[in-house]
């Protein structure tokens, strides 16, 4: 499909510089989507790691209080949450004398457990993030790269060959002249 436009010399130009940008910026956005890609399967792994770790029974209620804060990370323009623990108390709250070793490894286990779920939760957030902009950019790429810089090629196709037959129609045009003119003489 055409652009509308008059088949003009300075159209052409303009064109074939839009064109130029065009293809510039295809560029550009394929390169974000292959980093977006990448990025995104980094996280995927990750999350897929934390995941296989496994969460074992609580076996008492600790008195340690935790707090959550999250800072924004940008990562290729696209903000995502990191998050950190803050963490008040003491996770083991009664005396280790009068209980299993299995009760204490497992209570220190879920302490660590807690900043994995953290991890994951952060990853995950990520994640969704970073499939969000990937899924926009592909529709940005698939655009420029299938309905907008054909376009522009077809046009300026369309204008290069109308310039050409208004040239050849001009040198007829000339021409006949010339031989009325060489006739009448």
């Amino acid at each position: 499909m055409l652009l509308k436009v008059n088949p003009t010399r300075i159209e052409l130009i303009k064109l074939k510089r839009k064109l130029k940008i065009a293809e510039h910026g295809w560029r550009l956005l394929k390169k974000k989507r292959d980093s977006l890609m990448k990025e995104f399967l980094e996280v995927m792994k990750k999350i897929k790691i934390l995941r296989e770790k496994e969460i074992q029974e609580i076996f008492a209620t600790p008195s340690q209080k935790i707090y959550l804060k999250e800072k924004k990370e940008t990562i290729l323009g696209i903000e995502t949450p990191q998050f950190s623990l803050v963490k008040e108390g003491d996770f083991l709250n009664y005396s280790l004398i009068s209980t299993s070793v299995n009760l204490d490894l497992g209570l220190l286990k879920i302490e660590n457990l807690i900043e994995d779920l953290v991890k994951l939760g952060e990853l995950q957030k990520k994640a969704l993030s970073l499939a969000q902009e990937l899924e926009k950019t592909r529709r940005r790429v698939n655009a420029l790269e299938f309905i907008y810089i054909p376009r522009l090629k077809a046009t300026i196709k369309y204008i290069f060959n109308k310039l050409e037959e208004r040239e050849r129609f001009e040198k007829i045009i000339l021409m006949k002249s010339k031989e009325k003119i060489a006739s009448l003489g």
